[in-house]
């Protein structure tokens, strides 16, 4: 598996796509008159790389940016940064805490209790994530450069559910058009769909299909998290806002500007049609311009 992942690195980014998403879709991208969500998301990897991505998808430095956008009240405090992690001062941090690697979804490790955290995993753990870079992978771009580190911060648990729920909102040219809610996320992923009134949206992923018999509370501050969420996407394309609600107050998660890479085939195809009409694409170089830090 390592031998393919070297070698598929010298594949041109086009042909890769290609292979990727035929994989999935069982059919090749249209790059020349993409119509379908997903291929759209394709044709902006390769044809819309805005610099200014790279400090978004970062998840550390993103929150100066959201700071300076939106309020320092809305960013998860972080704890400490390192570039390695025999750095890592362990003593330091509280009984409780979360560490996470800048640059990939996967690199996290979450500590309850110091006294039962087991260190060394840990740092093995992330050692092998930050050696990631998630462009390889889908081609995304922006993450290509992102310098690698490890952040600790707060953890963060809503204090009568003991849970964090994440809320992810899809924006295109800054309007929030809808959302997701994942139900079980460590059991059995599902992920639920609504518009922003809070209407259940009769689609999902196959990979993380909805329950159509899960009633799901809406939060609390929906109003507000639309609000943010356009805000923070008020220069982009197409992204993705992920907010968490916790004992009424909103925080900032992260911005994906390609969900699910483009490689998510919806349970009905059709859906990936109707999204797809959403995508502006001869509108593009409107947009992603002016972001500033």
């Amino acid at each position: 598996m390592k031998l393919f992942r070297k070698l598929s690195r010298l594949i041109p980014d086009r042909i890769y796509l290609q292979i990727v998403y035929f994989k999935h879709f069982r059919r090749f991208i249209n790059f020349n008159n993409p119509k379908t969500f997903n291929e759209k998301i394709q044709w902006l990897k390769l044809n819309y790389r805005n610099e200014e991505y790279t400090k978004l998808v970062d998840k550390y430095r993103v929150k100066q940016y959201i700071t300076k956008l939106i309020g320092e009240k809305y960013v998860i405090p972080t704890l400490g940064v390192w570039n390695n992690v025999d750095d890592i001062d362990f003593k330091s941090l509280p009984e409780k805490f979360v560490l996470k690697c800048n640059n990939d979804s996967g690199g996290i490790v979450i500590c309850k209790n110091k006294k039962d955290f087991d260190e060394a995993k840990a740092k093995s753990f992330l050692k092998e994530r930050l050696k990631n870079n998630g462009y390889w992978y889908g081609r995304e771009c922006p993450y290509k450069n992102v310098k690698p580190c490890i952040i600790a911060e707060k953890y963060m648990e809503d204090s009568i559910s003991k849970d964090i729920k994440d809320y992810k909102f899809f924006c295109f040219n800054g309007s929030m058009e809808f959302f997701d809610i994942d139900i079980d996320r460590f059991i059995e992923h599902r992920a639920n769909y609504y518009d922003r009134n809070g209407n259940f949206l009769p689609f999902g992923k196959k990979y993380c299909p909805p329950d159509y018999t899960k009633k799901i509370e809406m939060p609390k501050n929906l109003g507000k998290m639309i609000e943010l969420a356009e805000t923070i996407s008020h220069n982009t394309v197409l992204s993705r806002i992920d907010l968490y609600e916790i004992d009424g107050q909103v925080y900032f998660g992260e911005i994906t500007f390609y969900p699910g890479s483009g490689f998510s085939p919806f349970t009905d195809e059709k859906w990936d049609y109707k999204l797809g009409d959403m995508i502006d694409l001869p509108n593009i170089k409107k947009w992603g311009r002016n972001i500033t830090f």
